[in-house]
């Protein structure tokens, strides 16, 4: 190579690092600055979330992704002032985005019922809850099902977004439940005494919460039967064990102390003589 050669070469080359040096410092600049401010943010939100109560599950997933789209931002910030072309990468992934969309849009679905389940939180891991004719214990609430064990150890899977568009039912966020059992009784018997044995068994009943009232208010009244409502409060996570027992206590119990349940209509005939 001929030394003009040589120093036309190196002249370009100088002309092109004297224009390109200050798009690249400040690109730098940028990049430096963006990622810092996208650290000071997202612990921001952090604390924010904290003070919020935001469920910890939720926590990383939210601000990996809040991480994730500032920094994209960042880069291709940093991208268009060095003059790398961005619009091409940018629609490139916007079609690619909209064809995953749209071939998983149960599953986004279901993602975003997810979120929306961990962030407004209607239910919480060890809740009882009713929920699409399916009634639970919540084991697991995953991005995009919610997982339930029944009383009779049954594991069910339901998408989140089935769950969300319909009712649900709480059966703990109150953290109590009252228990009623439909007690018919003989007229004729001892209501104190009926009322006293009610408050023997529940006070011996799984779950109990003694600081809350026993009573039995008349319910219904027929020519046959006297209808208590034995009520009392017992913690949610025990209500069906409760509700097992208090059934099977009273009915124990009204054997040992000789207390008729309902009774069968007598019926008189008397023959009149013509």
């Amino acid at each position: 190579m001929e030394p003009t050669q040589v120093t036309e070469k190196a002249s370009k080359f100088m002309e092109f690092a004297m224009e390109f040096a200050p798009k690249l410092a400040g690109a730098l600049i940028v990049l430096l600055v963006g990622l810092w401010i996208t650290n000071w943010m997202v612990s921001i939100l952090s604390r924010r979330m904290e003070k919020t109560k935001v469920d910890e599950s939720l926590r990383p997933f939210l601000l990996s992704m809040v991480s994730v789209l500032l920094k994209v931002m960042v880069i291709f910030s940093a991208a268009g002032i060095v003059g790398i072309q961005t619009t091409s990468f940018v629609a490139i992934l916007g079609a690619a985005g909209l064809a995953v969309g749209l071939a998983l849009q149960g599953s986004l679905s279901n993602f975003a019922s997810g979120i929306l389940v961990l962030l407004f939180r209607p239910y919480r891991v060890g809740d009882l809850i009713t929920a699409q004719g399916f009634n639970g214990v919540v084991k697991e609430i995953q991005i995009f099902t919610t997982v339930l064990m029944t009383p009779d150890n049954r594991t069910i899977i339901i998408p989140n977004s089935a769950i969300t568009s319909g009712a649900i039912e709480n059966l703990s966020s109150a953290g109590t439940r009252v228990l009623e059992t439909l007690v018919p009784i003989d007229p004729h018997e001892d209501m104190e005494k009926v009322r006293r044995i009610f408050e023997e068994v529940a006070k011996k009943s799984p779950g109990f919460l003694a600081e809350l009232p026993i009573t039995a208010p008349v319910l219904d009244l027929s020519p046959t039967a006297t209808t208590l409502g034995f009520r009392y409060s017992v913690t949610p996570d025990l209500y069906l064990d409760a509700q097992a027992y208090a059934k099977e206590a009273v009915r124990k119990r009204f054997q040992e102390e000789g207390i008729s349940g309902e009774h069968e209509p007598v019926m008189e005939v008397k023959l009149v003589q013509a």
